[in-house]
């Protein structure tokens, strides 16, 4: 539903005011937003406070994001201060819990507490499937663990898609994952394709992948879509936002 017009639109987010929920640890969406972000609209950042987990494993990883989760409620009370227009949430593992199911329950209860509409990683993964057209079979690159790696397939499988495979970088602690290079992301993504499946796909957004997905998307054929990308595509059209924004792959060029 396209956001209404202000009475008095805010100077700079004239457009769209969102607001922006994602761990205290993740250095990567807040510039990657403002990246993607057009003429008119404006992102505004609240952290999740969190620990930077160390020394993860399959169990504390799991942990870890139930503890995202737990607090982001306060995060959410925080933006609402700036009486933002719509919620986009920076963080992905834990929208995929529970599959199609337990991810709509997390959503709904967010939006109740808010009393806004919430864009979330998972769902927004879906709508660019159905934008691309013709993706049933994927790969899937993400920093988790083999726990949360799990997840996200009974979600996918919940809506119909396979997940043919997948990668786990198991990267050590939350910052971390923002350190990881570009060399590791081409070398993991050339393992996962095959003629056997229609897209490639990266979850979990402290991990920067918004143009490399892009320039991926040129040499292998196929789409390559970065959560980041497709999240914050999907907050915009689903506030009628349709301008299309270069060098970020097809998704915001095409679709």
């Amino acid at each position: 539903m396209p956001i209404k017009p202000r009475p008095n639109p805010d100077a700079l987010g004239h457009r769209a005011l969102f607001g922006v929920l994602g761990p205290s640890t993740n250095t990567i969406v807040q510039p990657d937003f403002d990246d993607l972000r057009p003429y008119g609209v404006t992102n505004h950042y609240s952290r999740i406070v969190v620990e930077d987990a160390q020394a993860i494993s399959d169990e504390t990883f799991m942990a870890g994001t139930l503890e995202i989760s737990r607090n982001t409620i306060e995060a959410v009370k925080g933006v609402l201060t700036c009486n933002p227009d719509y919620l986009v949430m920076g963080m992905s593992a834990v929208t995929f819990y529970g599959g199609a199911e337990g991810a709509q329950k997390w959503k709904d209860n967010i939006e109740r507490e808010a009393g806004l509409q919430l864009c979330t990683g998972s769902q927004s993964l879906i709508e660019a499937f159905h934008a691309y057209g013709g993706i049933k079979k994927i790969a899937v690159l993400s920093p988790y663990y083999p726990s949360a790696n799990k997840q996200v397939s009974e979600f996918m499988s919940d809506h119909g898609i396979a997940v043919v495979r997948d990668s786990c970088l198991r990267c050590p602690s939350w910052t971390s994952i923002a350190q990881v290079p570009t060399a590791i992301l081409r070398e993991e993504l050339n393992k996962l394709d095959g003629d056997d499946i229609d897209a490639l796909v990266q979850v979990g957004t402290n991990l920067s992948m918004t143009r490399f997905a892009a320039a991926a998307e040129l040499y292998l054929g196929k789409p390559v879509i970065a959560i980041n990308t497709a999240t914050y595509w999907n907050a915009l059209r689903q506030n009628g936002i349709m301008d299309r924004i270069a060098g970020f792959g097809r998704l915001l060029e095409d679709c």
